[in-house]
């Protein structure tokens, strides 16, 4: 059955989603399964992202997770940060082996900038190491203040913000105090507990928040790993249940490559028979071209074709060629064609070799 993988930072309301598309599912009588941090390991714990190593491991137990449920019977939603677009190719990789649909879900929360949390200065300074505050949209008059203007309204450059911290500057009480990083975890989190019922437990320290908003990539609807794609922005925007259960219940699953499928059947003979005609070939061409001129029709035992003679061949090249002829035969084995293995390979030599 399907896969639903979720995208979003922290506070963007991805687990109320979660439940959401859960509980409509299940009200269909379909079978519902959830993969989420917690589910792996046994309690949410933020401090995972600040780690890369234990976050390594942790996408690893995700995947793992997600490959063992898929099946034909169970819907399966994976509820997890999913901000890494080379993880999300590995899921839609698991997803194409077992030849099943897969939707992505991105949970945007209102006000941030390209699916992340919105840096004053982001923009405009090219070195994201320095350290900024975050400045989310303030009203002004009826209007949003821009991006590099303090809130008296006074423009102000990244560097002297930069250089106010350096300085140890503090803001006195007459001064209307900007919301800074420390604020925002706070502020997010309680307007999303008023609307949602089933949200995120953990809590994300602002440097972490900070480093996940810079390191994050969005989902991009011309991947084909993030097709088909979703995008919900807030909580109050409906989930589009219809498109999704058309996303998963009617479309085709994408097609599995030809490296992940087995190799066909094929009687005990063939392989020993595709040897020794192929290394026939071989044999009689080596002995026909040291007589042979350029331009000349070689005619090469067991096969009912000629191959024009162009050139003095190695056996090096020769056997590079049989292998590749013996790999690609393996892979599309038919009975049927054993009398014409010879010609085949002879065909396959003139295309390569000319």
């Amino acid at each position: 059955m399907p896969l639903v993988v979720f995208c979003g930072l922290p506070y963007s309301g991805k687990s109320r989603r979660v439940e959401e598309l859960r509980a409509a599912l299940a009200a269909e009588g379909r079978a519902v399964q959830v993969v989420d941090d917690a589910a792996v390991l046994g309690a949410e714990d933020a401090t995972v992202y600040g780690d890369s190593a234990r976050e390594k491991a942790l996408r690893g137990a995700l995947r793992a997770a997600v490959e063992r449920l898929l099946s034909r019977q169970d819907v399966v939603i994976l509820d997890s940060l999913n901000y890494i677009k080379g993880f999300r190719y590995e899921l839609y990789c698991l997803a194409r082996a077992a030849r099943t649909p897969i939707c992505l879900v991105y949970c945007v929360r209102p006000g941030s900038l390209s699916g992340g949390l919105r840096v004053a200065g982001a923009v405009d300074n090219p070195n994201r190491n320095v350290s900024v505050s975050w400045r989310p949209r303030a009203e002004e008059g009826g209007r949003p203040l821009a991006v590099g203007t303090d809130v008296l309204g006074e423009p102000q450059t990244v560097a002297s913000l930069v250089n106010r911290r350096a300085q140890g500057e503090v803001p006195t009480e007459s001064e209307p105090k900007e919301i800074r990083a420390a604020d925002l975890p706070a502020l997010v989190a309680s307007e999303s507990e008023k609307s949602a019922e089933h949200v995120s437990g953990a809590f994300y320290p602002p440097e972490l928040l900070e480093a996940l908003a810079l390191r994050f990539e969005a989902p991009d609807s011309r991947n084909r790993w993030d097709r088909p794609l979703f995008t919900l922005v807030g909580l109050e925007e409906p989930l589009p249940l219809a498109e999704i259960r058309a996303a998963l219940f009617e479309n085709r699953a994408p097609p599995p490559h030809q490296s992940t499928q087995s190799q066909p059947l094929a009687s005990g003979s063939f392989l020993h028979q595709l040897d020794q005609v192929t290394s026939q070939v071989l044999a009689g061409l080596m002995e026909a071209q040291k007589s042979a001129v350029p331009g000349d029709l070689l005619k090469l035992p067991g096969t009912t074709e000629h191959l024009r003679f162009t050139r003095p061949l190695t056996m090096a090249e020769l056997s590079r060629l049989r292998r590749q002829f013996i790999s690609y035969t393996k892979m599309h084995t038919n009975n049927e064609n054993l009398p014409q293995l010879a010609n085949m390979f002879l065909q396959y030599l003139s295309q390569s070799l000319h």
